[in-house]
């Protein structure tokens, strides 16, 4: 029962494999905790909707009259 034993802890470790006499390390499962949520004042999300501005109307053309004048 040496290195070139499958069924020993040794030989698991000389082959480089994992199993049943040769157990692997269990991750430690992490709890993070969540982030409180904060509730807006009634003031910031009751905003008005920004108004647009109006549209600039096209200036209208002068005809040959006008433009003597």
């Amino acid at each position: 029962m040496g290195k070139g034993d499958k069924k020993t802890a040794r030989g698991k470790r000389a082959m480089g494999s994992y199993g049943v006499t040769r157990k692997r390390k269990e991750d430690k499962v992490v709890i993070v905790p969540k982030e409180k949520k904060v509730k807006k004042a009634a003031t910031e999300t009751a905003k008005p909707a920004a108004k647009k501005p109006a549209a600039k109307k096209p200036a209208a053309k002068k005809t040959a009259t006008e433009k003597s004048e």
